[in-house]
């Protein structure tokens, strides 16, 4: 049976394995590394949002998520800058 979620690449090892994190409802319910090579050219960076297929915990597939990556993108940078911004103000 073929499982589909939802994976951000979280890191590459020794320029060769991608450490993916698979999602379910939101929160990180395993690990999965991958030979780099299989992901998408476009997907292989830190950060890339994916919907990968997994069969018998075998990775079978990945589809590369632009507007998802962008989106979780954006929303750390936001956080991170409303973090720094409450540091700075501690300041004065």
């Amino acid at each position: 049976m073929t499982e589909t979620y939802i994976a951000t690449l979280d890191r590459i090892v020794d320029g060769q394995t991608a450490v993916l994190l698979l999602e379910e409802n939101g929160k990180t319910v395993d690990q999965l590394d991958v030979d780099v090579t299989k992901l998408p050219p476009e997907a292989q960076h830190e950060g890339a949002v994916l919907e990968i297929a997994v069969e018998a915990g075998e990775f079978c597939d990945a589809e590369y998520r632009p507007d998802a990556t962008q989106s979780r993108k954006e929303s750390a940078q936001e956080r991170l800058d409303r973090l720094s911004t409450k540091l700075s103000d501690r300041d004065r």
